[in-house]
């Protein structure tokens, strides 16, 4: 900000402080002290006013509000170019040239006193979080996956980390929902290998299925949803024509070429296998029939960037422990 705004927001939120409280000192002069039944002699829709003196607690009430308005300004930056009176901290690169009086050399970078903000004290705490727990992250993540899935402290850990970022979507206990992956069992879209499952959440996934609706029209979605409800030993609800060999026909001629002419799926592609009893939307034939018509095109955000790394590693490790308990059973 340039020294003239400075000044201008300076003396224009002083200003208007100071000539509240004479405002306010100013007019408690004239009160009278004791309360009286006189009126101030206006009358509004029937309602009279008491011409008596302000509420001592309602004064103090206001002389409160200006002690903290003042105290505020004088902690905190805002006021111009002030920096205020608690301590802050701005982070730059360690190689910055840029010469501060105050600079101190701390991991990863400079700190500098910039005056305090919530940016700057999220950044301070970052830090000394790195600086403290970077090292243990770097021990896990110069680990295979396998062995950090066997460390009862790094599984403390990773869980934390599925809590805080993954739970919102999979569930506190992992077992998804709909349109969300469960991570306990061994269906996997694109695969359970310990490396996969790092690459999945490094990267993120994006689903690509299809809307069939214009292609095949509605009666070929019903004989399709018909068809592929068998394959996976389900049966079709009574009343409704299904023509299961027309059915096959489509779907050897669409679908096969995701999900493979046995329907069951290729990890490659992240085509889910229909043959089991793991639906991620639905198994009836409604919500089969919805599946065709309008596609799906669920995502999966990228970790990469948000977490780092050596984060993903444990966190990967962890999601891996998840079915592996479930094969020990």
């Amino acid at each position: 900000m340039t020294t003239f705004w400075s000044w201008y927001v300076t003396i224009l939120s002083l200003g208007t402080i100071f000539a509240l409280t004479w405002l306010i000192f100013g007019t408690r002069k004239g009160q009278r002290e004791e309360t009286t039944e006189e009126t101030v002699g206006h009358a509004f829709d029937g309602i009279e006013e008491f011409d008596n003196p302000l509420p001592k607690w309602w004064f103090m009430l206001f002389v409160g509000t200006i002690i903290f308005a003042l105290g505020y300004l004088a902690l905190y930056p805002g006021l111009g170019n002030w920096k205020g009176l608690l301590p802050g901290f701005e982070y730059l690169d360690s190689d910055s040239k840029t010469p501060f009086a105050t600079n101190i050399e701390i991991a990863g970078g400079v700190e500098r006193n910039a005056g305090w903000t919530g940016v700057h004290q999220w950044e301070k705490e970052m830090a000394k979080a790195d600086a403290q727990y970077g090292p243990i992250f770097a021990k896990y993540a110069a680990m295979p996956i396998e062995q950090v899935a066997q460390d009862e402290q790094a599984l403390k850990m990773g869980g934390r980390l599925f809590a805080s970022n993954c739970s919102v979507c999979h569930g506190s206990d992992a077992k998804g929902a709909y349109g969300f992956p469960n991570l306990t069992d061994n269906d996997w879209l694109y695969g359970g290998e310990p490396e996969t499952i790092k690459t999945t959440i490094m990267g993120g996934r994006q689903a690509a299925m299809p809307a069939w609706k214009d292609s095949i029209g509605e009666e070929g979605i019903r004989n399709v949803a018909g068809y592929i409800r068998t394959l996976s030993g389900l049966k079709n609800p009574e009343g409704i024509e299904v023509d299961l060999a027309a059915g096959q026909n489509i779907f050897a001629t669409n679908c096969a070429v995701c999900h493979g002419a046995e329907g069951k799926g290729q990890q490659a592609m992240g085509a889910p296998n229909l043959t089991d009893k793991i639906w991620l939307y639905g198994s009836s034939f409604a919500q089969v029939q919805q599946t065709l018509r309008y596609g799906r095109n669920g995502k999966m955000p990228a970790q990469e960037d948000f977490l780092g790394n050596d984060k993903v590693h444990l966190l990967a490790a962890y999601v891996y422990s998840l079915s592996q308990a479930k094969l020990e059973k």
